[in-house]
């Protein structure tokens, strides 16, 4: 069977060509009317509609009326202000923790598309080969804080339409996971699964990869943009995650490593607007699980730079990600090393899409 994988989180369709084979109920493929309506500004992640989204504008020239510009002395004293909060009082790591001992680079996307991020852009060796230079520039950028290379797959893709069993995603099979898998053997790299549960939950989607999640190497990333609770269809609005929901994977992974005697497991929660995580503060730490608030909206550097400051840095959790783009429609600029590394707290988790 032939379909059609909605690459949401750059509202594009892939090409029809591309064959995906389910461990559960396949999908029918999705028409080209489901891709997402709104016009989305992904820099502080924004669905700009004919009145302007809450948090954004539906013109660009806008934004710094409602986001305060990151260079100015207003933001220079709000982000001063915030620097109390950090570091986050929680567990001690324990032996075996990846962080904050590392930096962990990955590479995101689906090798199924080239449109959903660089990890499905190019042949295998050439995609580790571009890894490797990465991890050579943050080594360079900063020597006192080992790198550790990563893939990180999309292994529930949230979809346009309902499938089989009306859940809005399409699950990744088994025969791909380990492909990438060994991929990242290569490198010696570690390998995060990412979901997207469009009108699915983590509970239904989570048991179904524990088979993967109980090997040291592998981690999980969850992202509440495709979290659809009110049964709107995934890239029509932005979805959420609750901390109970955070909780329940984080609970759900830390359960593996008491099973299996593994070492910590890193939970990445991509996030990029207020509503994206609700009640922060009742997300309860576990050492058995390190989780990563990951800013992973696009735009230009100020504008990330905001997004962190008020939706990572002013909400703390444990520790904190930074996602870079490559395409310059996207980030342009992109970020350089040298501005990332002057946030306070240092993201020791970089995703490059």
């Amino acid at each position: 069977m032939t379909y059609k994988i909605l690459a949401l989180s750059l509202g594009l369709l892939l090409p029809p060509a591309i064959t995906a084979q389910q461990d559960t109920a396949k999908a029918p493929p999705v028409a080209d009317s489901a891709a997402p309506k709104t016009t989305r500004t992904k820099g502080a992640k924004t669905t700009a509609t004919k009145k302007g989204a809450k948090g954004g504008a539906s013109k660009k020239g806008s934004w710094k009326t409602q986001l305060s510009d990151p260079d100015s002395l207003a933001h220079a004293r709000e982000d001063s202000i915030l620097n109390a909060k950090w570091p986050v009082k929680g567990p001690d790591p324990l032996p075996g923790s990846i962080l904050p001992h590392k930096r962990i680079v990955a590479y995101y996307g689906n090798p199924l598309s080239t449109r959903m991020g660089v990890l499905g852009e190019y042949p295998p060796d050439e995609m580790l080969r571009r890894l490797d230079e990465e991890v050579a520039a943050w080594t360079k950028a900063d020597p006192t804080t080992p790198v550790q290379p990563a893939l990180h797959l999309i292994a529930v893709v949230a979809q346009g339409a309902p499938g089989k069993d009306g859940r809005y995603r399409l699950r990744m099979d088994s025969a791909l996971i380990e492909k990438v898998a060994g991929w990242a053997a290569k490198r010696n790299a570690l390998m995060f699964l990412d979901v997207q549960v469009g009108h699915s939950t983590l509970r239904d989607e989570l048991p179904r990869l524990a088979k993967f999640l109980m090997r040291p190497n592998f981690h999980l990333g969850i992202d509440p943009e495709f979290s659809m609770k009110d049964a709107t269809v995934p890239g029509k609005k932005i979805g959420t995650y609750d901390a109970a929901d955070v909780n329940y994977a984080r609970e759900f992974l830390a359960d593996l490593v008491t099973q299996y005697k593994l070492p910590p497991k890193v939970l990445v929660v991509h996030r990029f607007t207020q509503r994206g995580i609700t009640n922060y503060k009742n997300i309860k730490l576990d050492p058995r699980v390190q989780i990563v608030m990951d800013m992973d909206g696009f735009g230009p550097p100020w504008l990330k730079r905001n997004t962190f400051t008020k939706w990572i840095k002013a909400e703390p959790v444990q520790f904190v990600g930074w996602k870079q783009f490559y395409k310059s429609k996207n980030d342009d600029p992109r970020t350089p090393i040298g501005q990332i590394l002057k946030l306070n707290p240092r993201p020791l988790y970089i995703q490059y899409q």
